[in-house]
């Protein structure tokens, strides 16, 4: 069962060493590097994107609680600054019809990425209704490459920031930002916006932030 660690940074200097400090997590499958982008969605814009969000994947509970305990192999991530908070989740990945990427050299996947703040009034009956109504819809973008949404679970950690409380997060990937303009505009998210009229009562904010996505793998041993 796979499980994810976020941290987002409003604001935040991104150094060189990021990704090796990263990679060098003990136990991790792979981890994301994302970044602000651009796009153009006709019922949304929610404001400039947090300057970096990291994302880091385990197969483990224990190893992602390991990773982000107190001195800790993260711990070098507390110099990234205070204006951050950290959530681990559950990842649960839907099926799209061609994931294979097509990116062009020079060029960084483009990640739509949504969060649900809450509260719902109910939140199995809001999340069985999300899970079940909103992902045949999203695997209907043009050129679609990964859907994966996250629930919130209980998880022990030692990094200084603050834990967000997200009852929910998922996300949409394209081969690069035009492939995600192009979804955002076509005839699918119109149904998108319908599904959500009919969401379960909930309340709280949501954001949606296209981001370039750097994808980071484990060093070797």
């Amino acid at each position: 069962m796979t499980v994810c660690w976020f941290a987002e940074f409003r604001r935040a200097s991104i150094p060189a060493w990021l990704p090796d400090v990263v990679a060098a997590t003990p136990s991790l499958s792979h981890a994301l590097i994302f970044t602000p982008s651009s796009t153009s969605d006709p019922y949304l814009h929610d404001g400039a994107p947090p300057e970096l969000v990291l994302q880091l994947y385990f197969e483990d509970i224990a190893h992602l609680e390991a990773a982000v305990s107190r001195n800790g192999p993260l711990d070098r991530l507390a110099a990234l600054g205070a204006d951050a908070t950290q959530q681990a989740m559950l990842v649960r990945r839907f099926a799209v019809p061609d994931p294979g990427f097509r990116t062009a050299p020079g060029e960084l996947p483009c990640t739509y990425l949504v969060a649900y703040e809450g509260p719902a009034d109910h939140l199995p009956t809001w999340l069985a209704h999300y899970i079940a109504d909103h992902p045949p819809i999203m695997a209907r973008f043009p050129g679609i490459r990964q859907i994966e949404i996250y629930t919130c679970i209980d998880w022990c950690g030692g990094l200084p920031w603050p834990r967000a409380t997200h009852m929910q997060r998922n996300k949409v990937v394209f081969d690069h930002q035009a492939a995600l303009a192009e979804a955002l505009n076509s005839p699918v998210r119109h149904e998108m916006r319908a599904g959500f009229h009919r969401f379960p009562p909930f309340a709280g904010a949501i954001t949606h932030f296209p981001m370039a996505t750097r994808t980071v793998l484990p060093h070797a041993g």
